[in-house]
């Protein structure tokens, strides 16, 4: 696949890493010579000096031949403006970053395709979302939704009174008669080593587990792994970034009481005018006794969400000191992925992850239609539409020929979900849900083509 990326910033360049890992043909253009020096001595991947919106730069970089163009430079005008040559000139599929969530809701008022934009992607937006659905999971520290919560990714860390500790999977699912949820991917504690579970896999303590769930299964997962769900009342947000504002606003929509933190004065009194009914603090978040004076004991959640990853984590353990039940930090790093569990952070969340996992599935074969690669591990989890020749189709699971390192977690069918065993029969127009480890992902693609 010709993907071609305009923008060298960090979400273009971990796009074109994580993408030439993966033996594309990638070609990323930046008009900062600098920007493009890492990528050109480390990435096996084309490096072009350029204005992407200059027609000429735009051939060189053979846009005619393109299968996908990326668009993720800090100008949201400038990417729209990409997007819109690319398609002119003859590119089969266009993706903008913006920042204006206003462009997110409306886009279908808009009509966004018809001049050129096949997806609208904003990094800030994806990360509000992650926050609200994790403040969701309370208990949990990852989560991902299917088609509207038909079927729900989430990921916890068993304790040692977790009732699936010391149990394979199949005499924990026994427990609970009617299946409700499926394993798919385990991290033992202390390695990096993703295992794909299987009937006869026991589940140990300190064990990173994710569950594919429908409706029903959320509520099961509590009880056997020992976690209680807390309605969050009280959050809050260390940082005035607009994924801070936006996190704010769908809190405050939900009845939940925020206190949010800007260091900043100025930019505090335009936050405060947004969110009337939020109570917007001027002050430094790292301060303990401003925290103290602002009751954090009494928070049940506490976001960081500021430009500084070093002050997001700090601060969140400070909170985690004070008996915070559910601390998140936006982290920039991609290596603070692995530290997160270690040294007490419920869950790290990261714009660069959020928004390759939203492009990702364009990448992919067959009729994929949602994406997400598992925190800290090295799966991925795919969302299918099975078409009629689709070599599943009218196929049982276990004799549809999925590979040993994949496991389907669930079908959504006519808008249910449901946990599919062996002997359930997959038809065209199901939605299925794969987990699958990076050496099975092309034989996976190819059942649903």
């Amino acid at each position: 696949m010709k993907i071609i990326i305009a923008g060298a910033g960090e979400v273009g360049f971990h796009l074109a890493k994580l993408l030439s890992f993966e033996s594309q043909d990638i070609t990323l253009i930046d008009p900062v010579k600098e920007n493009l020096f890492y990528a050109d001595t480390h990435l096996d991947i084309i490096t072009l000096k350029g204005d992407s919106t200059s027609i000429k730069v735009l051939q060189d970089a053979k846009i005619d031949q393109a299968d996908l163009v990326i668009s993720v430079t800090s100008s949201e005008t400038t990417n729209i403006t990409i997007c819109v040559l690319a398609k002119q000139m003859g590119a089969k599929r266009t993706i903008a970053r913006i920042s204006n969530t206003e462009f997110l809701e409306h886009q279908e008022d808009i009509g966004f395709r018809g001049f050129g934009i096949d997806e609208l992607i904003s990094p800030e937006s994806l990360a509000s979302k992650e926050i609200e659905l994790l403040l969701n999971q309370s208990a949990f520290n990852d989560s991902y939704e299917f088609e509207d919560g038909a079927l729900t990714m989430v990921g916890v860390n068993l304790q040692r009174t977790a009732q699936f500790v010391g149990k394979t999977v199949q005499q924990a699912g026994e427990i609970f008669p009617e299946v409700h949820f499926m394993p798919i991917a385990i991290q033992r504690f202390g390695t990096q080593y993703t295992l794909i579970p299987r009937g006869d896999t026991q589940f140990k303590e300190g064990d990173q587990v994710y569950f594919i769930t429908n409706a029903g299964g959320v509520e099961e997962l509590y009880k056997l792994t020992g976690k209680t769900k807390k309605v969050m009342r009280n959050v809050m947000i260390l940082g005035g970034s607009n994924i801070g504002i936006q996190s704010a606003k769908k809190l405050v929509e939900r009845g939940v009481y925020v206190k949010l933190i800007e260091k900043n004065g100025e930019r505090a009194f335009e936050i405060a005018d947004q969110l009337p009914d939020a109570l917007v603090i001027h002050g430094d978040g790292r301060n303990v006794e401003l925290l103290q004076e602002e009751s954090i004991h009494e928070m049940d959640a506490f976001i960081a969400v500021t430009g500084n990853s070093e002050t997001n984590i700090i601060s969140c353990l400070m909170a985690k000191s004070k008996s915070v039940g559910k601390t998140i930090s936006l982290v920039e790093n991609m290596d603070y992925f692995q530290l997160s569990h270690s040294i007490g952070i419920d869950t790290l969340i990261n714009k660069k992850l959020l928004a390759a996992n939203n492009i990702f599935r364009y990448v992919r074969k067959g009729e994929v239609v949602a994406m997400t690669k598992l925190n800290n591990m090295n799966a991925e989890l795919l969302e299918f539409i099975v078409k009629p020749s689709s070599e599943v189709a009218g196929k049982n699971i276990v004799s549809c020929g999925i590979p040993r390192s994949a496991i389907i977690g669930g079908v959504i069918r006519d808008g249910v979900g449901q946990i599919a065993l062996g002997n359930f029969t997959i038809q065209p127009g199901d939605r299925v849900v794969v987990c699958c480890l990076p050496r099975s992902i092309s034989k996976v693609e190819k059942l649903f083509l």
